[in-house]
Formats: structure tokens, C-alpha cells, sequence
């Protein structure tokens, strides 16, 4: 069956719990200390993190925003045009996974970018058998370009993309926070890390984990979010290994 995975361990001898996963990246993550869009010292680290889990035998597709370069809600905000403006930051979630792709190829990663508005000269175009096909001949694929269509954030397109290639999880980030917190962390510094919250919780409370649409797709088909901090560099292959890292959002089974 298409998008059956087998959980593995790689040449590291590290057993992985999953056989396939989805990475969401936000675009922050790519971004300097000296406010560069693009840091290619951020996108050496966050190759070198991937390449410790490609090794674990894992298939890995990654979904990255577009926030260090261009959001389209806030240009909605200024005035602009709010499906022009979502286009606009469509088109640079695909500069972001060219650089990912560049960063990971100097590793000896083989990396192929799916964009979901076509841009051939840059880009494989969106076809959900090709990019299992690519998980299966364990290349990293990279979903760029969002759903394709305006009003759908690059959290929705990650969950929607996890969902089309049998992920069994999705592995959640965070460039500063190591999990999902009862209140925003950012103005309240007492807020209180939950360590586990079901999907309808983190709706019903309005926690930051992804937006509602892409909490209710992953809750509808009984998807777990890993919500952790990616500036622990062991954070991914702990929670590919079976640890505890960050926040769990998950659902009792049906």
C-alpha cells in the first residue's frame, strides 16, 4: 500500500519509532542573528540536524514558512491585497526550500523541492504518488509554495501534506520555546509548559501550536504533533528515538 512505512535504525544505530514524518519550519528558523533573510551558518545547522535523522533510516518531508522574508497577513494589514499579498508569500516559502535544498546537498543529502504553483525551471510540480516515490528512494522532500491557494497558512499546507503522504507524525520546530505553553510565553512570563494537550484542547484553549484548520485536520485523522525547541540540536532524533521532547498534541485513539 502506497505510503506504508516501516519504522527503522540507521548506519548511527539509532531506532526510530516513526518510518515517515513531517518536519514544519518556520521561516524565522532560516534567519541570522545580523537579521539576514537567509543564514547560511541557520542552514547549515538545520542540514546537519536532518542528516542525523535521514541516518536513523526516516523518511523526511519538510514544510517551511516564508516569515523571515514575507507575510502575507501582514501586508493584508498595510493595506495590500490579502489573496496578492498570500501569493506574494507563497513565492517565498520556494526561496526558503531552495536554500534548504542547497544546504542539505552539501551534505550528500539527495533533496528534491515540490512546489505547489508550478515553477518548473526551480521546482518539481506538487504530485502526491511522485513525492512518495521520493520518500520511498529516501531523498528529502521539500513542500514549498503552501497549498497553492490564498487563506491557507504553511501550517495548514504541513498538515494537509502529512496527511497525502501517510506521515505518522508531525515534528513542530519552535526557533524559541521548547513546547506549547498554557498562555503566550511571549507576554506572560508565567506561563506554564504543558507537557501533553489533546487536539481539541489546543483548539478550545486558542494554544499556539498551528492554526485551527490545520489542528482540526490533524484531530479528524488522528495525527500527533511534537511541538519542541529546534535550538537543542538533539531535539528531532530524541523524538524519533522515543523521548520525551517538548509537548505532545495527540488524541485518544478511535
Amino acid at each position: 500500500m502506497a505510503g506504508e512505512t516501516k519504522p527503522g535504525s540507521g548506519n548511527n544505530g539509532q531506532k526510530a519509532v516513526f518510518g515517515r514524518v513531517l518536519i514544519k519550519l518556520s521561516g524565522q528558523a532560516l534567519q541570522g542573528e545580523d537579521h539576514l533573510s537567509i543564514d547560511p551558518v541557520k542552514i547549515k545547522t538545520i542540514a546537519s540536524q536532518i542528516k542525523s535523522v535521514a541516518e536513523m533510516g526516516v523518511e523526511i518531508a519538510i514544510v517551511v514558512g516564508a516569515g523571515n522574508i514575507f507575510r502575507g497577513v501582514a501586508g493584508s494589514t498595510r493595506g495590500m491585497d490579502r489573496a496578492t499579498g498570500d501569493y506574494m508569500g507563497m513565492i517565498a516559502t520556494v526561496l526558503n526550500a531552495l536554500a534548504l535544498q542547497d544546504g542539505m546537498e552539501k551534505m550528500d543529502l539527495s533533496t528534491r523541492v515540490l512546489s505547489a504553483i508550478h515553477m518548473q525551471e526551480v521546482a518539481e510540480p506538487y504530485i502526491r504518488r511522485k513525492a512518495i516515490r521520493h520518500l520511498e528512494k529516501k531523498r528529502v522532500v521539500i513542500f514549498a509554495a503552501g497549498t497553492g491557494n490564498p487563506y491557507f497558512t504553511t501550517d495548514t499546507a504541513a498538515a494537509l501534506r502529512a496527511l497525502e503522504i501517510g506521515a505518522e507524525a508531525i515534528l513542530m520546530a519552535k526557533r524559541k520555546y521548547d513546547g506549547v505553553y498554557d498562555s503566550d510565553p511571549e507576554t506572560n512570563p508565567d506561563a506554564v509548559f504543558l507537557p501533553h494537550v489533546t487536539h481539541l484542547e489546543a483548539i478550545e484553549r486558542g494554544l499556539k501550536v498551528m492554526d485551527t484548520t490545520a489542528i482540526s485536520l490533524c484531530m479528524d485523522n488522528n495525527l500527533p504533533i511534537h511541538v519542541f525547541n529546534m535550538n537543542d540540536e538533539d531535539n528531532i532524533q530524541r523524538v524519533l528515538s522515543g523521548e520525551r521532547a517538548g509537548t505532545i498534541v495527540s488524541s485518544p485513539a478511535k
